[in-house]
C-alpha cells in the first residue's frame, strides 16, 4: 500500500481554551482533527489527575489534526497563537497517511 508524508500536531491545552483552538484550526483550513479528554498525567509540579475535581473547566485535552506537512509551519503559528496564553504543549511528529486527499 502507499503512504504519503504528512505531520502531526497534538496539542495538550486547558478545556476552557478549546473554542478559541477550534476557531485558529478553522481559519487555518485544518481539515479535520479529534478532541480527546485528558484523564491525568505528571507534569513540572508533579503528578495529577481530574479525580475530585467539580468541574471539568479546570481539565485539559488533546486536540490531534494531521496536515501536509507542507502546510504545518503556518498551522503551527495560527495554534501557538492561543497556547502562548494558557497551560499547554505542542508536539509535531511526522507521520505516513494512506489517503493524503484528507489532509
Amino acid at each position: 500500500m502507499q503512504t504519503h508524508h504528512a505531520t502531526r500536531i497534538e496539542i495538550f491545552i486547558e478545556l476552557p481554551a478549546l473554542k478559541s483552538l477550534s476557531r485558529q484550526l478553522d481559519r487555518s483550513r485544518v481539515t479535520g482533527y479529534s478532541v480527546l479528554p485528558v484523564l491525568g498525567g505528571q507534569g513540572r509540579s508533579g503528578p495529577w489527575t481530574r479525580d475530585g475535581e467539580v468541574s471539568a473547566a479546570g481539565g485539559l485535552v488533546m486536540v490531534v489534526a494531521v496536515v501536509a506537512s507542507e502546510r504545518a509551519e503556518s498551522v503551527l503559528e495560527s495554534v501557538f497563537a492561543v497556547v502562548k496564553r494558557h497551560i499547554g504543549l505542542v508536539s509535531v511528529s511526522d507521520c505516513r497517511i494512506v489517503r493524503p486527499e484528507r489532509v
